[in-house]
């Protein structure tokens, strides 16, 4: 019954209502453009490409596209061309004094920075859908194209793919200024959850037919522990006390005195979100680029074992690539120089240590501390699949269990309650929750989208 009270509450909200069915709308068309299959290709012979894409890397990037990758769908790259144009300009903006000058410019800049994102996101689709359309026109992919002229194929498919990235990347935009929620978080965890439900099924059929029930329920319940600890990495904070001092300030024509009270500055346990983990894949399909192309056989050891997910060259590498990630992308969003001049600007200190160095110093501390924990868990959360593959997991549902995928859809949820909890709390509702407010990555000074 309270379940039926809060739905009620959300629906009666007029703006949440309205919100909600955009969102809703949106997300409908991205899933219905998923199988829709682009031109010259003959969906009757995409199972066998369906196979071929499912392992390894291209498994990964085909669960981020929600099956489209391997349908061969005109959404087929998704939105993650976007999301690399963004990464590129966020690390633009740390190096680049011009980016940096947009970056301080306020809402115009952001604009600025916004345009030259898009405009790098179809650099970006056109070098992946180029790599893509090989893919296609190589020998496992050969057996699906109809008698389409070669280069009819590969320029509808170019045009093709490069419009259905930048219509999501415009979906997504959409629903941030008026649906729900982050939109293009909201994309790729639609296109994860998409495969949820058929790689449980799969999973819960091949362990009946082995007689193992037992250990398919097992599973579920390390799959609630692991979802249950990445709340918990993403949540994470370490509270720093912060007092102000008393001053006196004029307002409305009375001297008042402002300060005097006790605040906490909130360093997360994780700061860097889910990038390293982004970045570190990303990293991990060099080696099988340039093997390539320096022509070494694809029956090499090495790099056999640089494409098995479940391999331990793989992992050694990743889980290091995942640590280092963590240690650099956290410097570069969290400045205990910066965080120190503004809290000695506003008259605010540390209680027991003195304004200035000594406080950049000891922020610059805590967060090498905290970072050294988060970032081995993050390790573990990143080679869970492989490690649950071992006891003989479905690839498809192992993916689950780990890695970008379930940080994404465990930050993506909560932050959308925390946004929808904010409507009711402002209507003078109660919250989701009666333990306390619904912390997101929103909810934190230092976030990292997607």
């Amino acid at each position: 019954m309270k379940l039926i009270q809060k739905l009620r509450e959300i629906w009666s909200i007029e703006e949440l209502r309205e919100r909600i069915i955009l969102t809703l709308g949106l997300i409908l068309i991205y899933r219905f453009g998923t199988f829709i299959t682009l031109p010259g290709i003959d969906p009757t012979k995409l199972t066998n490409m369906a196979d071929s894409g499912s392992g390894g890397l291209l498994g990964i990037v085909n669960l981020f596209a929600g099956g489209a990758f391997s349908r061969a769908s005109v959404f087929a790259l998704g939105i993650m061309p976007y999301i690399s144009a963004s990464i590129a300009i966020q690390l633009f903006t740390l190096a680049v004094p011009h980016f940096q000058r947009l970056q301080k410019e306020g809402e115009s800049g952001r604009r600025q920075l916004n345009q030259y994102t898009r405009y790098l996101t179809i650099v970006v689709t056109a070098v992946q859908g180029w790599a893509y359309t090989t893919y296609l026109r190589s020998t496992d992919g050969a057996a699906v194209l109809t008698d389409l002229s070669p280069a009819v194929f590969w320029v509808s498919t170019m045009v093709t793919l490069i419009a259905g990235t930048m219509f999501v990347m415009w979906m997504g935009e959409k629903i941030t200024d008026k649906g729900i929620g982050n939109g293009i978080s909201l994309i790729i965890m639609v296109g994860i959850l998409a495969r949820f439900p058929s790689s449980i099924l799969e999973e819960a059929g091949a362990r009946w037919s082995r007689g193992g029930m037992f250990a398919f329920v097992l599973e579920m319940a390390v799959l609630i522990v692991v979802i249950a600890a990445c709340i918990l990495l993403i949540q994470g904070t370490r509270r720093i006390p912060i007092q102000y001092a008393k001053r006196n300030i004029v307002q409305g024509g009375k001297m008042m005195q402002a300060g005097g009270v006790r605040q906490y500055l909130p360093l997360k346990l994780n700061a860097s979100g889910v990038m390293p983990i982004i970045f570190a894949q990303a990293i991990m399909f060099f080696p099988a680029l340039i093997f390539q192309v320096l022509g070494i056989n694809q029956n090499n050891p090495i790099l056999m074992d640089l494409n098995d997910i479940t391999s331990v060259l793989y992992n050694s590498i990743y889980f290091v690539l995942i640590v280092a990630f963590t240690y650099f992308y956290t410097a570069l969003i969290v400045n205990p120089t910066q965080i120190a001049d503004d809290l000695k600007r506003n008259s605010g200190f540390i209680p027991g240590v003195k304004p200035g160095k000594k406080t950049e110093e000891f922020i610059d501390a805590v967060i090498s501390r905290i970072t050294l924990p988060g970032a081995i868990f993050l390790g573990f959360v990143a080679i869970m699949p492989a490690i649950v593959m071992l006891f003989d997991v479905n690839r498809a549902f192992a993916l689950f269990f780990g890695g970008s995928s379930i940080l994404i859809m465990v930050g993506v949820v909560l932050d959308t309650l925390q946004t929808i909890e904010t409507y009711l709390l402002n209507r003078h509702y109660d919250g989701l929750t009666s333990s306390g407010r619904i912390k997101g990555r929103q909810g934190n000074m230092y976030q990292t989208s997607y």
